[in-house]
């Protein structure tokens, strides 16, 4: 462990902050070209946490801060191990891009520089809260991202659907943040620390306390509300209502990572008990159908990925609750891959809105020739989201049936669940990245164009970097894989899969996935209409209630 106080880990949190306070001056002088100069402080934040990747991958721990409140042994500290420096990578270097993204795309807009400072604010806050050492300081951040998310999602706010999905996705994650914070202080009680970094090494003070179970539903009412578990799926699709760059942003590495990122962090102290491993993958396979199904129902690009990304949400927590081995590895490739390739189609909806006119599906067609650089980035981020080589999700997948797959019929109910679910989502990613582009070309509102670099730069790196990162994975596994992995098991945990085939179990069930994933495809129009058919006859769902 080495302690840390230098201002440079101090400064690289409050970077987005201040730039935040920036962002409306300089796009008054700069206009939509000032993301250039707002992506500097995301920027320099991402490079001083990569350069603390040597120490992490060798097993060291980056702990340190400032006294707060000394009396009550309160502190503003962070705690930077496997699965905090991931986490904080991903939030600025997808966060880089967005803003990026988000200059094209928010062009000749009024309220730009709003936008960029509320996108910033956000950051800022996710930032925090996967750092942060006291139990205090993440839970200031976490409802910190509820109050900035609610900024963005109600940014159109002269439309009641936007003012609506921003305050229910205030009220559902800020009613969870309340619960979590009943948890920590059962936490703080039950264990006498406010500091994660000690937390997590305290063995099973938590898990043999009389109170555990009350602490232990608590925790999850905050982790499931922000993570969108069922039965609380439904603000997140709603929130779709904010521009296209914070739902990328929001899908692929941010706020509805919180949830998962909670209790991978408390999985060492919590974790490895009945009542864990029996919530975590009964709520976690329940979402994951539930949002694999609403989504193959839609025509929206937009809500298609939105109810995908709930879909894999829910697998992220039936995996961190499984309890076999290989579990928590398979939950951090899934973790990594998901955040690339879901950001990046993300963009792409984005771009074929923003240069069409219209995303739904049914009205798109033969796009290729005018869009060709956003076709090839869609169909790299969905060769990785259907799970094959040469991307990272093929890495994910293979290691997400070995982890599941044996014997006991609780193994073979989650194992039926994820292939299930897998193939919905190999259905929904080829929708998304090949519907639009192929066929005959089709009139749109607007006259179909490649967009600017600022629009398609986004996507085509984070799909790029879905490929390369298979094609390295020793190195990605050394790096990322391995010290996040150890991180969230409390012990050593190598991980070791690499895109070589092999022959066995695993294996034959990414093909028969495969194979569900065509014919769901090739039977789209017939699967949402009797997927919506039944819905419709379920009545009321959780959102209308």
């Amino acid at each position: 462990m080495t302690s840390d106080v230098t201002p440079m880990t101090f400064l690289s949190l409050f970077l987005p902050f201040l730039a935040a306070l920036a962002a409306p001056a300089l796009v008054k002088r700069f206009g939509h070209n000032a993301a250039w100069i707002l992506a500097i402080a995301p920027a320099l934040s991402f490079v001083h946490f990569a350069l603390m990747l040597p120490q992490v991958a060798a097993g060291g721990v980056v702990t340190g801060g400032y006294a707060w409140v000394p009396s009550f042994n309160l502190s503003f500290s962070w705690f930077i191990d496997g699965l905090s420096l991931t986490f904080a990578l991903l939030i600025t270097g997808i966060g880089l891009l967005i803003v990026l993204y988000a200059g094209g795309y928010m062009k000749g807009h009024p309220q730009q520089g709003r936008f960029l400072s509320f996108l910033l604010l956000f950051m800022g806050a996710m930032l925090g809260v996967v750092v942060s050492d006291s139990l205090l300081m993440l839970f200031v951040y976490w409802e910190l991202t509820s109050i900035t998310s609610f900024l963005l999602i109600g940014f159109d706010h002269e439309r009641a659907a936007s003012r609506r999905a921003a305050l229910q996705a205030l009220v559902v994650t800020g009613g969870g943040g309340l619960l979590l914070l009943a948890g920590l202080i059962f936490i703080w009680d039950m264990s006498g620390m406010t500091q994660l970094s000690m937390l997590v090494r305290s063995g099973d003070i938590l898990r043999d306390s009389p109170f555990y179970l009350a602490a232990l539903l608590l925790v999850l009412g905050g982790a499931f509300t922000k993570s969108a578990q069922f039965p609380f799926h439904f603000w997140l699709p709603n929130a779709m209502e904010a521009p296209t760059p914070v739902s990328a942003y929001l899908h692929s590495a941010t706020m509805v990572k919180a949830g998962v990122y909670l209790l991978m962090r408390l999985n060492p102290v919590l974790g490895d008990t009945a009542a864990w491993q029996i919530l975590l993958p009964f709520f976690g396979g329940l979402t994951m159908l539930t949002g694999a199904l609403l989504a193959i129902r839609q025509t929206d690009l937009k809500l298609m990925l939105a109810y995908t990304t709930v879909s894999s949400l829910g697998l992220l927590v039936m995996l961190t609750g499984f309890g076999s081995d290989h579990a928590i590895e398979a939950a951090v490739l899934y973790l990594v891959a998901h955040s690339l390739f879901k950001g990046a189609l993300f963009m792409v909806a984005g771009i074929i809105d923003h240069e069409t006119g219209t995303r739904d599906v049914t009205k798109l067609g033969g796009l290729r020739r005018a869009m060709p650089v956003t076709f090839a980035a869609a169909l790299a981020a969905a060769i990785s989201m259907a799970g094959l080589p040469p991307f990272f999700g093929f890495l994910a997948k293979e290691e997400i049936y070995y982890a599941l797959a044996h014997g006991n019929p609780r193994a073979v109910l989650f194992t039926g669940i994820a292939i299930l679910g897998n193939g919905l989502m190999f259905a929904v990613a080829f929708a998304v990245a090949l519907k639009p582009f192929l066929g005959k070309p089709v009139k749109t509102p607007k006259h179909a164009h490649e967009g600017p670099l600022l629009l398609w730069l986004g996507p085509a790196l984070l799909a790029l970097k879905g490929l390369t990162i298979a094609l390295f994975s020793g190195i990605a596994h050394f790096y990322i894989s391995t010290p996040m992995a150890s991180a969230i098991a409390g012990e050593a945990r190598p991980v070791e899969i690499s895109l070589i085939p092999h022959i066995g179990v695993p294996l034959g069930l990414s093909l028969l996935t495969i194979a569900l994933g065509i014919v769901l495809y090739t039977q789209l129009s017939a699967v949402r209409g009797l997927i919506d058919r039944t819905f419709r006859a379920l009545g009321a769902g959780p959102d209308r209630l």
